[in-house]
């Protein structure tokens, strides 16, 4: 008897849908091959949920993310809606999602394929044999934090408002998560901060430090996150596991991911409570490319890997993967985003496609 998952499908703007279709070729190719039952809900999200509804997280398409085992998305966003009142902009969706699903939990891993080691803006021996996660809360933060906002004073000039709020709560479930990753890894956490400067996070590395206490097979070590950022530079392989704030993490997973050559590479994971995790590639809508069928759709096939590692319980799915991109980059393949001398340069479909061929051979 086959297993059967619920998989809500959302492509979103601009790239989104073009990297979509190449990881849905993959998500067919491993049902048929695995005797899989993926029952695949396509729906609107971002400013296509807009389009669709006026709002850029539609009813029913929380509804069907809240009843699935696990949800894919795109990208969100363009230009198109950047005019619009705020609260109705496309990156709202996302905050939705990750608030109504309960994803506190956002895994970015930054790992170099090793024929992409020169595709690196870095030098080769810096960046040979990388292998980051950074765990970053997701739901907590000044993104989420109140009061904000845009007020008129009394002179007539404006202020804007955001608000950095971590309870302890918040952060002792994101820094296990961390230790727990740790643990499967090189058994090395970093906790990045600017305690120095904020209350909110010197309350972050008290709690941090208190939980480590139950993981004493782990190291930990707290940095300041400006010279964190410039340690992804200098010494990239020193860490193992980042676990950091929303917003430090929302930058240094970008920072980390250029380091592998492209934020085309990098996929995410979006975990939480018992509801559906969310899947998807680090890498925003880039209107400025959509339709040209140049895009990168590794990060969302690899995101797709995670998604059988994290929520159905198919790791083996993942490992196989994982390999058979490295295969193909191995061949010379590349979009035009990680191209190097002597590759052969494909465009988003053809790239999918020769995954696609790989993987029907080595699953």
């Amino acid at each position: 008897m086959s297993q059967e998952f619920n998989i809500t499908v959302l492509p979103g703007d601009g790239i989104g849908p073009e990297v979509i279709r190449e990881a849905v070729k993959i998500l067919k190719i491993v049902e048929s091959k695995k005797n899989l039952k993926l029952n695949l809900t396509e729906a609107p999200v971002g400013g296509a949920g807009y389009e669709a509804s006026g709002h850029p997280l539609p009813e029913d398409t929380l509804k069907s993310a809240k009843s699935a085992d696990a949800v894919l998305l795109g990208a969100v966003g363009g230009p198109k809606w950047e005019t619009i009142d705020f609260s109705l902009r496309p990156e709202r969706a996302l905050l939705g999602l990750r608030s109504n699903l309960g994803l506190f939990a956002n895994l970015r891993p930054a790992k170099i394929f090793a024929p992409l080691a020169a595709a690196s803006t870095l030098k080769p021996d810096v960046v040979e044999g990388l292998d980051i996660m950074v765990v970053r809360e997701l739901t907590g933060g000044i993104y989420f934090g109140e009061p904000r906002g845009v007020e008129t004073l009394a002179d007539g000039s404006r202020k804007g408002i955001n608000t950095l709020v971590y309870t302890e709560s918040e952060i002792e479930r994101i820094a296990r998560v961390a230790f727990d990753v740790a643990g499967k890894r090189d058994k090395k956490v970093c906790s990045v901060d600017k305690a120095n400067v904020l209350e909110c996070t010197g309350l972050w590395r008290e709690v941090v430090t208190q939980v480590h206490k139950d993981y004493k097979d782990i190291s930990l070590s707290h940095m300041y996150v400006d010279n964190c950022a410039m340690q992804l530079v200098r010494n990239p392989k020193q860490f193992d596991v980042i676990v950091t704030t929303n917003m430090f993490g929302d930058i240094l997973s970008d920072q980390a991911s250029m380091l592998t050559g492209s934020i085309g590479m990098l996929p995410s994971a979006s975990l939480g409570g018992d509801k559906a995790a969310m899947y998807e590639p680090i890498h925003g809508s880039a209107p400025d490319i959509a339709g040209k069928d140049i895009a990168n759709p590794l990060a969302t096939i690899l995101s797709v890997g995670m998604m059988f590692k994290y929520s159905l319980n198919l790791e083996a799915i993942n490992t196989v993967l994982e390999r058979v991109v490295d295969d193909v980059l191995a061949d010379g393949y590349r979009t035009g985003d990680i191209l190097s001398k002597g590759g052969k340069e494909v465009g988003c479909t053809a790239m999918g496609d020769r995954v696609a061929e790989e993987l029907e051979k080595q699953l």
